[in-house]
C-alpha cells in the first residue's frame, strides 16, 4: 500500500521565510502526503520540530503570528554575538514541555555546525530543544549553543538542506527551499549587498544537494523577505501553499506518494 512508503522531507534554513515550509506541508498533507521522517536546519528545524510534535502546519502558522519572539531574546555579554539565543528556550519548552526527540510523534533529525571542529552534526536523540537552539544559531548575531561541552552554530553554515540523514532510510526523498532569490537589476546599497551574497551562499549549500531528493519544491522569489520580517508570515505561507498546487500540476508523479486515506 502507498502507506507503507518512506517518505523524507528536509527543510531548509531561512529565518522567517521558513514559515513557507508551514503551507508546503499544509499542501503536501491535502494531497494526503505525510512525511515519515523530517530533517531540518535552522527555521526548517523550527518547522519539522513542532509538526513532528503533532501541531498541524495552521496551528504553528498562529502561534508564530501571536507570539512575541523578540521578548525571549537577551542580550549578550560576550564577544561571540550580540545575542544569547538561550533564552529563546523558554519559548519552545511552552510547546515542547517534554524536550525530547523520542517524545515526537514522527522521527526528527536536526543539524548544527561545530564551529570548533568545522563540521556538520546530526542530533536525533536526546534533548530536543538545545538542538533546535544550535541549529538556529546564527554566527556573529548568536552566542554559541554550547551542548557537551562543545560549541554549535546554525547548521546552514554547511548544511542548508539535511538530506543525508534521510538517504538510505526513505524510499522517496523531498527537498524544500524557501530562499529562491528573484533577479536583481539593481542593488540598493550595502545592507541589500550582504543580504543577497548571503542567500546566495546558502543557496549554493542547498542546490548542490538537489540531485540527493526525488523531488525539490522551491516558491519563487522568497529571497526577497528579510530574515525577521514576520508581518509577512501569512503571505509566506501563502506562498508555500501556492508552489505546492502548481509543484503538483507539473510534477504528478509525486501523488504516487499519497495516502488512501487523509490523516486527521
Amino acid at each position: 500500500m502507498k502507506s507503507n512508503l518512506k517518505i523524507g522531507i528536509a527543510l531548509s534554513g531561512g529565518g522567517v521565510r521558513g514559515i513557507s515550509h508551514l503551507g508546503v506541508l499544509e499542501g503536501l498533507n491535502d494531497a494526503g502526503i505525510f512525511p515519515t521522517k523530517v530533517s531540518g536546519t535552522s527555521a526548517g528545524a523550527i518547522v519539522g520540530a513542532m509538526y513532528c510534535k503533532g501541531y498541524r502546519p495552521k496551528e504553528i502558522l498562529k502561534i508564530i503570528v501571536e507570539t512575541n519572539y523578540f521578548k525571549f531574546m537577551r542580550p549578550a555579554i560576550s564577544l561571540t554575538g550580540i545575542l544569547k539565543m538561550k533564552s529563546v528556550g523558554d519559548l519552545f519548552k511552552l510547546y515542547l514541555k517534554d524536550d525530547c526527540f523520542s517524545d515526537l510523534e514522527t522521527p526528527l533529525t536536526v543539524a548544527a555546525t561545530d564551529i570548533k571542529k568545522g563540521k556538520v552534526v546530526y542530533f536525533s536523540e536526546g534533548n530536543l530543544i538545545d538542538p533546535i537552539l544550535a541549529s538556529s544559531c546564527i554566527p556573529g548575531m548568536f552566542d554559541p549553543i554550547v551542548i557537551d561541552q562543545k560549541y554549535y552554530v546554525d547548521g546552514g553554515v554547511l548544511n542548508n538542506l539535511p538530506v543525508e540523514p534521510l538517504e538510505g532510510i526513505c524510499d522517496f526523498v523531498i527537498g524544500v527551499n524557501c530562499n529562491h532569490l528573484p533577479e536583481e537589476s539593481n542593488i540598493r546599497n550595502m545592507k541589500s549587498l550582504i543580504e543577497r551574497s548571503v542567500i546566495m551562499s546558502m543557496n549554493y549549500n542547498v542546490y548542490s544537494r538537489k540531485s540527493k531528493c526525488d523531488f525539490f519544491i522551491e516558491a519563487e522569489g522568497l529571497g526577497k523577505y528579510g530574515v525577521f520580517d514576520i508581518k509577512k508570515a501569512q503571505e509566506l505561507f501563502q506562498a508555500g501553499y501556492d508552489r505546492v498546487s502548481q509543484f503538483i500540476d507539473e510534477n504528478p508523479a509525486i501523488l504516487e506518494l499519497a495516502t488512501k486515506e487523509k490523516k486527521k
